[in-house]
């Protein structure tokens, strides 16, 4: 075990550990203790995605060409822990949402720069066994919090999770100060991020991660109240919603570098996680039991491998290897971003939309995000390629010959072969010089015509 994987693997624990921290359990608070509409929680949990929309491109756009990523992350974590002892205190509408914005401002700029600092230090590191410490961090935050509120006597406010999550926030600062230098890579290409709009399979993929992935807020914004409503008392919901993060783990360590980079492939590997949503949402609708609830609860684990992170490889695999920090605050923008942001205000609606006299019709509410993550998994299918496949594809439609000159002062000329089977012609070498002089032209004029 390396240095740098100790160093790396602390930084993914401790980012996911401060928002598996507060976001699952957050809306429980909201919605109860605190008696705000379904509408006051969406506009809370949708700080965050507003925040995403603004901040990591602005992160993304200094580590790539200004200052050394890990000390934005410093500094993002330690303003940030101050906001949420806060929030924590706070117990109007208004104030809170201020305060989770501003908060959120930071924690959005500092996703991608832990996916910055991890691209650009892995070395011969597999990916995966980074990422893995995402799922581990989350689950065990949410096995922490459950057993401090089973160590108390009655129920709390339910503002122990922003304490908590401030309290990780302090100890990532200094893992943040430990890191190893990642200033912005020297680069001589002139590759800008808008290049990669010319793919219009690029272009569908990020579409379709907004789409999809804003869907995740239907999971935040009712799963904690949905499985109290349905029996499960409250002591046990964040460790319920563990299993998810349980199942991350497990499928990040053993079957995302294997689908990814194999069989079934970056884009089917995509459609895997949108069906594995499809599947919890529907559980949700047709099959809603206590004893469903928790046991789908790791196809929500599957979806966030297969779809989120995936999805970071993905960006990471198409864009130039100068714009890494760029790549990874574009699909924070489209996910956490747009996705989130949209997907929070469309839950807020609809919840309130089914909400009689302070209790939720669930079946009106997630047959929502069902529907829309069914059509969006049957775009991803015939509407977004692999990016190696779509690199692929540009030779062959070049043209057939392809002439390359060896060196500028002896005329050496190779042709390539033809897409098409020929039998090369054998010619002796008086007759080859013979023929010389009309070679010459006759490529670049069949290499024109075919363009």
């Amino acid at each position: 075990m390396s240095e740098m994987y100790v160093k790396l693997s602390l930084l993914m624990f401790f980012e996911f550990a401060i928002w598996g921290a507060w976001c699952p359990v957050l809306a429980a608070r909201l919605l109860g203790p605190l008696k705000m509409s379904g509408k006051q929680t969406g506009w809370i949990y949708a700080a965050l995605p507003l925040a995403s929309m603004i901040s990591p491109p602005i992160a993304g756009y200094f580590a790539d060409n200004v200052v050394d990523a890990r000390w934005l992350l410093l500094g993002c974590h330690l303003i940030g822990a101050v906001l949420l002892f806060m929030a924590a205190k706070i117990e109007k509408f208004g104030p809170l949402f201020f305060v989770m914005l501003l908060y959120s401002l930071l924690f959005g700029a500092s996703l991608p720069l832990v996916n910055t600092v991890m691209f650009r230090n892995l070395g011969d590191i597999d990916v995966t066994k980074i990422f893995i410490w995402a799922p581990v961090a989350w689950a065990a935050i949410g096995y922490v919090l459950t057993f401090s509120r089973n160590m108390k006597s009655k129920e709390g406010d339910g503002s122990d999770c922003l304490k908590l999550a401030a309290l990780m926030s302090v100890i990532m600062i200094v893992v943040c100060a430990i890191q190893p230098p990642t200033v912005p890579e020297v680069s001589v290409s002139t590759v800008s991020l808008m290049d990669s709009f010319k793919d219009m399979s690029l272009v569908m993929f990020i579409v379709l991660s907004a789409a999809i992935a804003g869907m995740m807020q239907f999971y935040f914004l009712g799963t904690a109240q949905f499985m109290q409503d349905k029996g499960i008392s409250s002591k046990y919901v964040p460790g319920a919603m563990a299993l998810a993060q349980v199942t991350q783990a497990v499928a990040t360590l053993f079957l995302l570098g294997l689908f990814f980079f194999s069989v079934p492939g970056p884009k089917w590997t995509l459609v895997i996680g949108a069906a594995a949503w499809l599947v919890l949402f529907g559980v949700y609708t047709f099959l809603p039991k206590s004893i469903m609830i928790v046991l789908a609860q790791p196809f929500h684990g599957f979806a966030y491998v297969f779809f989120i992170i995936a999805g970071q490889m993905f960006i990471n695999e198409a864009v130039d290897p100068s714009l890494v920090a760029s790549g990874q605050a574009l699909i924070m923008w489209a996910t956490n971003g747009i996705g989130l942001f949209l997907g929070t205000q469309l839950a807020g609606f609809v919840m309130d939309k089914n909400s009689v006299d302070g209790k939720f019709k669930w079946r009106g509410v997630f047959i929502v995000p069902f529907a829309i993550v069914l059509v969006g998994g049957i775009l991803l299918i015939f509407g977004v390629q692999d990016p190696a496949k779509a690199k692929a594809v540009e030779p062959a439609e070049s043209s057939v010959t392809i002439e390359t000159v060896a060196g500028e002062g002896d005329g050496q000329k190779l042709e390539a072969l033809s897409n098409q089977t020929q039998t090369p012609e054998v010619k002796t070498p008086e007759a080859t010089a013979a023929e010389a002089k009309p070679a010459e032209t006759a490529p670049a004029a069949e290499g024109e015509a075919k363009q």
